[in-house]
Order: C-alpha cells, then sequence, then structure tokens
C-alpha cells in the first residue's frame, strides 16, 4: 500500500514538472523564437507607440475612416476584457431591429450608395471583438469616404486591394480587410495633414 501510494504521488510530481512547467516554458521559448510577433499579441505599431493588435477591431466613428463590424460588447464596442456576441438568434425580432437599424445608419451615412449594404456591416462577429471586414465591405464605404475626406475613389479602391489579406494557402478562408491597418495606412497616406498627429485609438 505504502509503495504504492509513493509510486502515485512520484508520478504525479513529475507529471506536475513537465505539464506545468517544463512543457510551459518549452512552448513559450519556441513562439518567442519562431513566431515572436503572434507570441507577443501580434501587437501595431504606429511611430514606435503600440495602437492596437491585429487580433482585436476597433471601434471608428468618423466618416473619412472605414468603420468596422458592429461590435456587442459591453460596455463599449470592441472590448477585449469583454467579448461576447449578443445571443440574438436568427428568429428574434431584436436581432432584426438592430440590423435594420445599422443598416438605416448606414445608408444615411452615405445616401449616394445605392448598393445592398454587406451583411457584415449590419451583424457583429461571435466574439465582438472581429478585426477583419469582408472586401465587399470596404468597397461599399468608399463613397463615403471618399466625400468626406477629398481622397479620390480610384485611390481609395487601391488602398483596400494593398490591404486585402488573401486566404490561407489561397483557398482556406475568404479574402478579408483588416480595418485597423487600413485605416493606418489611410491616415498615413492621405489625411495626416487634416487631423491633428496622433493615434487611430482615439477615434
Amino acid at each position: 500500500m505504502i509503495k504504492d501510494i509513493k509510486t502515485a504521488l512520484l508520478l504525479f510530481l513529475v507529471l506536475v514538472v513537465m505539464t506545468g512547467l517544463i512543457y510551459p516554458m518549452a512552448m513559450t521559448g519556441i513562439g518567442q523564437i519562431v513566431f515572436p510577433h503572434q507570441a507577443n499579441g501580434s501587437l501595431i505599431r504606429q511611430h514606435g507607440r503600440v495602437v492596437g493588435s491585429s487580433l482585436i477591431g476597433q471601434h471608428f466613428r468618423e466618416a473619412r475612416y472605414f468603420w468596422s463590424r458592429p461590435s456587442a460588447t459591453s460596455p463599449v464596442p470592441y472590448n477585449g476584457a469583454g467579448s461576447s456576441a449578443s445571443s440574438l438568434g436568427p428568429n428574434n425580432p431584436v436581432l432584426a431591429q438592430h440590423v435594420a437599424a445599422r443598416i438605416k445608419a448606414l445608408k444615411a451615412a452615405d445616401p449616394a450608395e445605392k448598393g445592398p449594404v454587406p451583411v457584415d456591416l449590419a451583424t457583429s462577429s461571435a466574439s465582438g471583438l472581429d478585426p477583419d471586414i469582408s472586401v465587399a465591405a470596404a468597397l461599399y464605404q468608399i463613397s463615403r469616404i471618399a466625400q468626406a475626406g477629398g481622397i479620390n475613389t480610384v485611390t481609395l479602391r487601391h488602398l483596400v486591394q494593398q490591404n486585402t489579406t488573401q486566404p490561407l494557402l489561397g483557398f482556406i478562408g475568404e479574402p478579408v480587410v483588416n480595418v485597423v491597418k487600413l485605416n493606418l495606412a489611410l491616415h498615413e497616406r492621405y489625411v495626416t495633414a487634416q487631423v491633428a498627429t496622433g493615434s487611430l485609438t482615439t477615434r
């Protein structure tokens, strides 16, 4: 009996050291060496300052910037500490009301755009933190941004194309646009002269 207990305790200690110390340290070390950017949060820097992460979206309000997907996090949109979806099912009338209100707001912001509103601009993601939008969602906003920022639509289309991430291996997933990176590129190239110098995280 005592021998069995000692064996069990020894095995327990070995597993604790292996799974609780050696394995985490090994994975952390490999991550820092092989994937340092991803291992440290995929941070986005602007002029040496961390302005966000490519994994977490941000809320943009000004008409001259691209807008992200709606976010259901509380108490503010894209709250990384409160990741959550709206938890509204497809048959819930409240969801229909939210979608209708978002579509109305998008059309009010750009009455000249007569095309259908891409679904990701009217619905929130499962996490509430989705940093990407579809290419269609980015292109839908060009008319509004061109008018608000005085930028040529061809230039904006080219900017979207430059900041489009293609599917993994060419066929896994869909092309997407990271809104934070796109707005940083827009800010750096075309908006700097119109706004005070600073991070886009405050807009």
